[in-house]
């Protein structure tokens, strides 16, 4: 029997098999899938890989790579995805995630320019694309297995995902042998659930990449490796039958990453020539340095991110990304301004990439996603000259707000479930130990092994517990005890009050990467300085933390100095133009001399300015300097004038 009859044969099977299941149901009577693990079912992930490719003729290599690129072989307690999939094969059911999903905004106009007010934003709809592919049903239908197995039983799930593998190969594969696993390059690029051509002949390229490569990883289901398969596939000549790969358009991406450009408008939609969206025209990085990259979460559906960076009354950013194939759309060109990160000064400076998913859920992010975006950032990072390190590949939870009352509601995605420590061994620049004698400590827990319990992450029970889950970031104590109080940030809480251990109060608590001046030790407690405080880190030996860091360190000259949010020019340097001077408005914080801090670089200060869709634009810059500084969980900004390198 050829291979493409013998697995349209067995697909036939499985759908008469699903059939009787059904019927079984029905009369009452319980199907063997769904009865308890007997001693004939796998033990572990690996042999649950290995006899759902052996059921399903699925090469196995095929479908460890599949599943290692949606999950890393993980299956994450049963927790949905930011995109809708469940389990180490990522089976998505869109309506299901929707249900659950939550979104968290900030209040702050998220151009940070109180100035250009905000007209009437879009309604947003489900973080979940409901037209998304539903492939947890199909590998219901498929298999015979219920729904609630396949999202919550790891080898049923794994089961799901190669009848679906063996089902899409049925549809697209050749005469060629079904036991090459370079053969099943179209059956791969159709379980990206996508029917785009370029975007699923990016997720098999991805798949084929660590297929070739091999992996290994501790996952939560024992230790699962694929040993590297060097072979050939050739992509380039695909047949015509949805996933033919396409020369990708002129945009700022790797070749590899086939990007969409997608743009972002750049129109009057009002009656004044200041009523214009939803960016800023500029020259960057000629007139002004681009210093920073900031991740962000999109806290809805990527369709609908799509919908609201083309409409010129919403804000812009330059690149989103999608999570269940990784697929990048472009929006801006670099050189131009994105109105993203709720501050002008960062603004100014960055490039701003939106990320499929919602920031508090918990819900995990897919390796496709991960993947993409490291690459992206790392050329990025190439041609702008842009360090790879958490000083300026941030957060939008790292930005500081422009202005006292701007401080509390500033947003805080992509949040402490985007895995940090992960994102930056794709970028090979994960941050490595300094001397142990230079006085600062970088923040570098496992994903894996720091286990966070925050508060909130569903608006309609504040109260309730997220639930123990691997994260970025830990707290900071006011005693070297855990049961101790944290921090007070006095921007997000000017009366005193600690603050909380909420899933979006970034008030006292730190994220990997970012690097700290050490104020004092005892015993598994490390102290740093923190918001013009000494605050503790739990750093317990057997399972540190804390690495020795490597920096500059600068300590205030006086007490009581002053902390900005923003690299704005002195008064002097607008004379002579016709920009209006920009106050420079200190931020409810302040350091006193004896305290230390970690500064990344300096910064000239400058304003970009432009209030009419055909200009002028100009660039102001001055000749204060600033310091960029790690005063709490966001960056700041010190005058060099103020303090003293250490």
């Amino acid at each position: 029997m050829r291979q493409n009859d013998r697995l349209r044969s067995l697909r036939s099977k499985r759908a008469l098999a699903a059939v009787a299941a059904a019927a079984l149901t029905t009369s009452g009577l319980v199907l063997i899938n769904n009865a308890p693990a007997t001693a004939d079912e796998p033990a572990d992930r690996a042999e649950a890989f290995e006899a759902a490719a052996d059921e399903y003729s699925v090469p196995s290599e095929v479908l460890l790579g599949v599943s290692y690129m949606q999950s890393r072989w993980n299956d994450h307690d049963g927790a949905v995805s930011v995109s809708g999939g469940y389990g180490p094969m990522h089976l998505t059911d869109p309506e299901a995630a929707a249900d659950s999903a939550h979104e968290h905004h900030g209040s702050v106009d998220p151009r940070g320019d109180s100035r250009r007010p905000m007209s009437q934003l879009p309604e947003e709809g489900s973080p979940v694309d409901a037209e998304q592919s539903a492939t947890l049903a199909k590998a219901a239908k498929l298999t015979g297995e219920d729904e609630k197995s396949l999202r919550e039983d790891p080898a049923a799930n794994i089961r799901g995902g190669a009848a679906l593998l063996a089902d899409y190969f049925a549809d697209y594969g050749d005469e060629a042998d079904a036991d090459d696993p370079f053969a099943w390059y179209e059956a791969v690029a159709r379980y990206s659930g996508t029917e785009q051509a370029a975007s699923g002949a990016q997720f098999a390229d991805f798949v084929y990449e660590v297929i070739e490569t091999g992996a290994e990883e501790n996952t939560d289901g024992g230790t699962v490796t694929l040993e590297a398969t060097p072979g050939s596939v050739d992509s380039a000549n695909l047949e015509a039958s949805g996933f033919k790969k396409k020369r990708p358009g002129r945009t700022d991406c790797p070749r590899r990453l086939k990007c969409e450009w997608i743009p972002a408008p750049y129109e009057q939609y009002g009656e004044t020539a200041g009523d214009y969206g939803n960016h800023d025209k500029a020259n960057r990085d000629k007139d002004i340095d681009i210093d920073y990259i900031v991740v962000h979460a999109t806290e809805t559906s990527y369709s609908n991110t799509l919908e609201l960076v083309q409409n010129p009354e919403y804000v812009s950013w330059q690149y989103s990304m999608r999570s269940f194939d990784g697929h990048v759309a472009q929006h801006l060109k670099p050189k131009d301004i994105g109105w993203q990160a709720g501050n002008w000064s960062m603004n100014m400076r960055s490039i701003g990439i939106e990320h499929e998913g919602v920031s508090a859920e918990g819900s995990w992010f897919t390796e496709a996603m991960y993947k993409s975006s490291a690459k992206l950032v790392k050329h990025l990072a190439k041609r702008y000259d842009i360090p790879l390190d958490r000083e300026h590949i941030i957060g939008h939870d790292n930005v500081p707000g422009t202005a006292p009352e701007n401080v509390k509601g500033m947003h805080w995605d992509p949040g402490p479930y985007w895995d940090w420590e992960h994102y930056f061994e794709l970028m090979n620049a994960t941050p490595k130990a300094g001397d142990k004698d230079s006085g600062l400590v970088t923040v570098a827990p496992s994903f894996e092994e720091n286990s966070q319990e925050f508060v909130g992450c569903s608006i309609g029970n504040p109260e309730a517990s997220c639930g123990a889950r691997s994260a970025s970031t830990v707290f900071v104590h006011s005693k070297p005890d855990e049961d101790s109080p944290l921090l007070n940030d006095p921007g997000i809480d000017p009366s005193g009050e600690p603050a909380s251990k909420a899933v979006d109060d970034v008030g006292s608590r730190v994220g990997y990467g970012q690097t700290y001046a050490v104020a004092d030790t005892k015993d598994d407690w490390t102290a740093i300085w923190y918001l013009g405080q000494k605050g503790w880190i739990h750093n317990p030996k057997d399972n540190p933390v804390l690495i020795p860091g490597d920096g500059v360190t600068i300590s205030p000259k006086s007490d009581d100095i002053p902390v900005y949010g923003v690299a704005f020019p002195e008064a002097d340097a607008y004379e002579g133009t016709d920009v209006p001077v920009q106050e420079i408005e200190p931020l409810p914080y302040t350091l006193d001399k004896g305290q230390l801090y970690s500064a990344a670089n300096e910064v000239k200060s400058q304003y970009y300015f432009s209030k009419e869709i055909d200009g002028p634009r100009t660039v102001v810059t001055g000749d204060r300097t600033y310091y960029e500084v790690q005063i709490g969980g966001r960056l700041m900004y010190l005058d060099t004038a103020d303090v003293t390198v250490k």
